[in-house]
């Protein structure tokens, strides 16, 4: 199995467009979102609020999908929304399935 896990981590100000960009690609056939908070002790990246609460509002995303796809996609990404600060990792799968 050659199989990955992208996350997408962005700001909810960005959910819409991340969700229209995914549905829009051809290789992946569904993904998975939820709300999240961010934890950090960067205080520039935090507004004045998120710095008191101590916790940045972020909405995640999960594409389970082939390695070679994965691949493709996020280098679509990091040219279709570039400078959105969206940030993305690839975790292998060791398994998935349904019971």
């Amino acid at each position: 199995m050659n199989q990955t896990l992208l996350t997408l981590v962005c700001p909810p100000s960005i959910e819409r467009v991340v969700v229209d960009w995914l549905l829009e690609q051809p290789e992946i056939t569904g993904f998975t979102s939820s709300e999240a908070y961010g934890h950090g002790s960067d205080p520039e990246k935090l507004n004045l609020i998120e710095q008191v609460e101590g916790r940045k509002k972020q909405v995640i995303f999960y594409v389970h999908m082939e390695l070679e796809y994965a691949h493709t996609s996020v280098q679509r990404l990091k040219e279709d929304l570039k400078g959105t600060g969206i940030h993305y990792w690839l975790v292998p799968m060791i398994d998935a399935g349904y019971s």
